[in-house]
């Protein structure tokens, strides 16, 4: 451990210059590790007074270097390879509102761990999914639970068409019940395989997601041949 005032005068005064210009946090801490030690604290008193560990004090002791402030930068500062460039968010937005399926994967949803390996995998950029979950934050996304829909599968003019003829049915049903029974009913079921889930949307709207069913719900039909209540086909 270095003695109290182990520091040049023009060490301290380039470490205490810094401390004025550096914005980055971390930076500043470590700044402070060094200036501190040099006023004779311990690394226990400095930990406790910086609210880190003593470990992390300990290191930047040896690490630090006050004649090179690079020294003070990890990996993660040097470079710009894990920084979003304008292209990466532009391909990162078009992704969400695709689904994984159109790129080959297997799973239903997009988590922000999983476009960031894809989006690693088109751009070369490697982010965290906690850095692509801000991005996503401040473009106004949120990760809610999406709506489900039939929309895909849906034929506008079959759709109407059959309208029309339940209404017609109906029609027919209250006028000669013993003409005509409609019943309607649906179904209900246990799955292993979770359909419900979270997607990403813009703040303020629903993201909708296909819903399709195995099996879908029925309408029967049942025509009475005769007026005696109770007997059907």
């Amino acid at each position: 451990m270095q003695a109290k005032n182990h520091l040049k005068p023009e060490q301290l005064e380039k470490l205490q210059e810094a401390l004025k210009k550096e914005e980055n946090g971390d930076i500043r801490e470590r700044i402070l590790i060094l200036l501190l030690l040099n006023d004779g604290k311990t690394q226990e008193k400095i930990g406790k007074f910086l609210g880190c560990s003593t470990n992390k004090v300990s290191y930047w002791c040896i690490q630090g270097d006050p004649d090179n402030l690079e020294s003070l930068r990890d990996e993660r500062m040097k470079g710009n390879h894990r920084k979003a460039t304008d292209k990466y968010i532009e391909i990162l937005l078009e992704t969400i509102d695709k689904e994984p399926l159109e790129l080959g994967y297997e799973f239903g949803r997009w988590t922000a761990q999983r476009l960031a390996t894809y989006l690693e995998t088109v751009t070369g950029i490697k982010l965290s999914g906690s850095q692509v979950r801000r991005i996503l934050e401040k473009k106004k996304y949120v990760y809610l639970w999406a709506k489900y829909s039939l929309e895909v599968k849906r034929d506008p003019e079959k759709r109407e068409a059959f309208k029309k003829k339940i209404e017609e049915y109906l029609r027919i049903e209250k006028s000669s019940p013993d003409q005509l029974q409609v019943w309607f009913w649906d179904e209900s079921g246990f799955s292993l395989r979770v359909i419900r889930r979270k997607a990403w949307g813009k703040k303020g709207s629903r993201k909708k997601v296909r819903g399709d069913r195995e099996y879908p719900n029925y309408v029967t039909l049942t025509l009475n041949p005769s007026p005696r209540a109770g007997e059907g086909l």
